[in-house]
């Protein structure tokens, strides 16, 4: 209700008689154009679930292997460990009481670095081992970042990838979209970038 209306009920404020205005901010396509919601259009999904190009958006970028994610897998848990395995073994060789707050220290250390390493992936699709290797972890609808929830759900998915003698960890040899069992409960893939 505008200011003088002599409509109380007229919550917009037009006169009666004249043509309706379009709202602030707000501007009108014309008569007959279909109208698209705001933001950047999105790729729709994969009926199927079919990792492939999707008409009007491009071809994806192509699957990661398995050797090169084994080799990432192995260079983030060098960049992790090491640091961990050093603090644990300088703690070990002081002994006592200041050897064991070294050591809590060095377990201190190897959480932050999991946690950052989760942040990481989530937030770029990429640690160490991964940007190393040209490889990245996304979701497979959209080929977004998971996010640091998804991305540690993920790891703790990976609890299934070797509950069958670590059978898992090897599915992604023959499967067609090189998914764990990890990236099917979770939708990731990971392809390569670089």
């Amino acid at each position: 209700m505008s200011f003088g209306d002599p409509n109380p009920n007229n919550p917009y404020g037009q006169q009666p008689g004249q043509p309706q205005q379009p709202g602030y901010g707000y501007p009108q396509a014309p008569q007959g154009v279909p109208q698209q919601g705001y933001g950047y259009p999105t790729a729709p999904p994969v009926p199927g679930g079919d990792y492939g190009q999707q008409p009007g958006y491009g071809a994806r970028p192509p699957l990661a292997g398995w050797w090169r994610r084994v080799g990432a897998v192995l260079i983030d848990y060098l960049v992790v460990g090491v640091p961990y395995g050093v603090i644990l073994a300088v703690g070990g060789g002081i002994g006592g009481g200041a050897g064991a707050g070294v050591m809590a220290l060095g377990v201190v250390v190897a959480i932050g670095l999991g946690l950052f390493k989760l942040y990481k992936e989530g937030t770029t699709g990429q640690f160490v081992g991964k940007k190393a290797l040209g490889i990245s972890l996304l979701r497979e609808q959209d080929g977004r970042p998971l996010g640091f929830g998804m991305t540690f759900v993920r790891y703790l998915a990976h609890f299934l990838d070797g509950i069958a003698c670590y059978i898992g960890f090897l599915w992604p040899l023959w499967d067609s979209k090189n998914q764990t069992f990890a990236d099917k409960v979770c939708s990731t893939v990971v392809v390569r970038v670089g």
